[in-house]
């Protein structure tokens, strides 16, 4: 199974992610880690291009685990999935892999947002050099509203109550 973490900058996907991955025994896969892991700082930029490498780069990654063990779940992190392109290609992958998918859309309130951007600014501990308020304002400006099937987990809530309606979505029938 493949599952889509879509959301905002600073909407808990990242922390909701690792959870559920930690209780599946999934596998998360993070562009911001390839992004960095590929690129030496100089190169590294916060465009579009090199974001859909990165995602390509992470399904074929995808595919490869899926390969080896179907059972497994891939949850891809670190991506908004704010166009309906990009999860559309997310969507083609499990469909070439006969594999179901899942996309959770996390969200919080700006107040929230803002105050995690804030933290994690000054503490350094948030790979993307961009991810600041301006970036979540940008991207919600962008953001191409998911018609998909989708489970929304407001974030705002306590992180259990979080993982609780995260794993219901991720079991139910497709």
């Amino acid at each position: 199974m493949i599952v889509l973490m879509a959301g905002l900058p600073a909407s808990g996907k990242s922390t909701l992610c690792r959870k559920l991955a930690a209780r599946l025994s999934g596998t998360v896969l993070d562009k911001d880690k390839l992004r960095f892991a590929l690129f030496e700082e100089r190169d590294v930029e916060y465009s579009t291009a090199q974001d859909d490498l990165c995602v390509n780069i992470l399904l074929e990654a995808a595919a490869f685990i899926l390969g080896k063990d179907p059972s497994r779940v891939i949850f891809l992190d670190g991506r908004p999935f704010s166009r309906a392109y990009q999860i559309g290609a997310v969507l083609k992958v499990a469909a070439e892999l006969k594999q179901e998918w899942r996309i959770i859309e996390c969200v919080c309130s700006e107040d929230t947002a803002r105050k995690r951007l804030s933290e994690d600014q000054a503490s350094g501990d948030h790979l993307a050099a961009n991810r600041n308020f301006e970036l979540y304002e940008w991207v919600k400006r962008q953001f191409e509203e998911i018609k998909l099937p989708k489970v929304i987990i407001d974030t705002d809530q306590p992180l259990e109550a979080c993982i609780d309606l995260a794993l219901n979505g991720i079991s139910r029938n497709a």
